[in-house]
């Protein structure tokens, strides 16, 4: 395996281990992560449209490519239901695809709001429209933990919310320090936002589960924004739970 900093360098790409690294996508400062294993790789969140999920396609491929082989992503998962982090996932065909419990229903349903969302943010009309109407439900269903093994490396996907959303899933990456890419259960370029499908009174619970499993010493990825620490994670769940009102 390439040494860390090697297999990111000069790409656009943030190294967070030597089998770990996220990228900050334009126009909205969204996360994308990378977990290259030694036959497969698992790409942690799409981008917004069909068109940025080919770029992070295309670049993974190119990182990659040093590992040997014709590399490609072979898993995905979804760390929420929100236009800018869903759009782009048509764009990786064959890759299996995880999302929490209930995210099948929100792609079944409310695609026009996911679309309108994406428009009122200032995505591109026919780009939302596209993106929306190549949603399909997710080949697996998170309810608790799941465990994939990438060679070499065996992530863990665990479904911590409901928080930001009623359907919130997060990665966690061993390593030397751990890595959790968090989705937006945690923001550091801004204030947590809570639309019309948070679940305000449970999102500090679920912050308390995604430390339980991270640790002390993690690296916590956040959906927007620079990576943090405990600390970090542990002052926003004090923050949103007086916020909402909850303990």
């Amino acid at each position: 395996m390439t040494e860390s900093g090697q297999l990111w360098e000069g790409t656009g790409w943030e190294a967070l281990g030597p089998r770990a690294g996220r990228r900050r996508l334009p126009v909205w400062d969204c996360t994308a992560g990378l977990v290259a294993g030694e036959h497969s790789a698992l790409l942690v969140d799409a981008g917004s449209s069909l068109g940025e999920g080919a770029r992070l396609r295309a670049e993974a491929r190119l990182l990659l490519a040093p590992l040997g082989g014709d590399r490609d992503v072979t898993h995905l998962a979804l760390t929420h239901p929100h236009f800018d982090h869903v759009f782009g996932a048509a764009s990786f065909p064959g890759a299996e695809v995880f999302g929490a419990v209930g995210v099948e229903t929100v792609f079944a349903h409310e695609r026009a709001e996911l679309a309108a969302d994406g428009v009122r943010y200032g995505l591109d009309p026919r780009e939302a429209t596209d993106a929306a109407g190549a949603l399909s439900a997710p080949d697996h269903l998170v309810s608790g933990e799941w465990t994939l093994d990438l060679g070499g490396v065996r992530v863990l996907l665990a479904n911590v919310g409901p928080g930001h959303t009623a359907h919130d899933l997060v990665v966690l990456v061993p390593g030397e320090r751990e890595v959790v890419f968090c989705g937006d259960l945690v923001e550091e370029s801004g204030e947590p936002q809570a639309g019309p499908d948070a679940v305000p009174a449970q999102w500090p619970a679920a912050l308390d589960r995604l430390l339980e499993l991270g640790g002390e010493d993690a690296l916590y990825v956040p959906g927007h924004g620079a990576v943090v620490d405990a600390a970090f994670v542990r002052a926003q769940r004090d923050e949103l739970a007086a916020r909402f009102g909850v303990s």
